[in-house]
């Protein structure tokens, strides 16, 4: 799959300003509708055939729960050479090289299906669950179908990769299928982020991200995600490795330890701030 790609000097410093500025930029079209095509039919086949390693339905289900039928798939490259293609394809490589200023490790693969009527994943940060020491993780979220609010699209707070990693709470795993989430000082600060197939997200390992349900009764919301951690980085949780260089080959990092100071949101004169107050008693392996 892998394409001779070169992102233009002025569009790749376009780029690189609204994800300094807002924590995540969209790029439209990066894969085209033919590749898209494959992809989705190749996952959806994958599916079909059966359980595979890292499979995951979420919390609480009931036997009706949509994602029973239809669970997320993850690190599917250590098996797939379709998505290990993907994972460290050189338009992915150009553009976070363009946003970090070096070429990135690759970590993780994940699909999600979200067929019609499944839950949504309460907000997040993705650095609480890799734990890229020095720097911060990036994803790149991959649109298989045209994604918008009724089918659940990707939901982003703006600015909130200035933040430090937020202590989670419980979230409400009948609208998530995901069970912590993070506190808001603004309820409503999350906006949605609709896409088209082949449009790929990146976004900052601190940004506060997540999904409400799908609420429509026809249409999935299939998305193609990796996650890479900054080309600097010594450190990553145990289940990211091995990591990958761009070109494939893996190569050796230490094992970053899970909990640790997080963030509580503190009223100051100049409004909240996430002080570096409280301690993470919850560990994940991933999520």
């Amino acid at each position: 799959m892998s394409v001779s790609y070169k992102v233009e000097e002025q569009t790749a410093a376009a780029y690189k300003e609204e994800f300094d500025s807002a924590g995540y930029t969209l790029v439209r079209g990066l894969f085209g509708a033919d590749e898209v095509d494959r992809l989705r039919d190749h996952y959806m086949e994958l599916r079909h055939r059966g359980a595979h390693p890292g499979d995951f339905a979420g919390l609480q289900g009931d036997s009706r729960d949509p994602l029973r039928r239809y669970p997320r798939m993850a690190q599917m490259h250590r098996w797939d050479d379709a998505s290990l293609r993907w994972m460290i394809d050189a338009r992915l490589d150009q553009v976070m090289t363009a946003l970090l200023g070096r070429s990135p490790y690759a970590v993780q693969t994940m699909i999600y299906f979200k067929p019609p009527g499944s839950r949504g994943q309460a907000l997040h940060q993705d650095n609480f669950y890799l734990k890229a020491e020095p720097g911060t993780c990036v994803a790149a979220w991959m649109a298989l179908d045209r994604v918008d609010q009724a089918n659940g699209c990707l939901e982003v707070v703006p600015g909130s990769h200035r933040w430090p990693i937020l202590c989670t709470e419980k979230a409400d795993t009948k609208v998530s299928f995901t069970d912590v989430t993070v506190p808001l000082p603004e309820p409503d600060a999350a906006v949605p982020i609709e896409m088209e197939p082949g449009d790929v997200l990146f976004f900052h390992g601190a940004l506060v991200h997540g999904s409400a349900p799908n609420v429509t009764t026809d249409r999935f919301r299939r998305a193609l995600i990796g996650h890479y951690i900054e080309g600097e980085a010594e450190r990553v949780a145990q289940y990211y490795h091995p990591a990958l260089r761009m070109d494939g080959n893996p190569l050796e990092l230490e094992v970053a330890e899970g909990g640790g100071a997080c963030g509580e949101w503190t009223d100051t004169p100049d409004g909240p701030v996430a002080l570096m107050t409280g301690t993470q008693t919850i560990t994940r392996k991933h999520e």
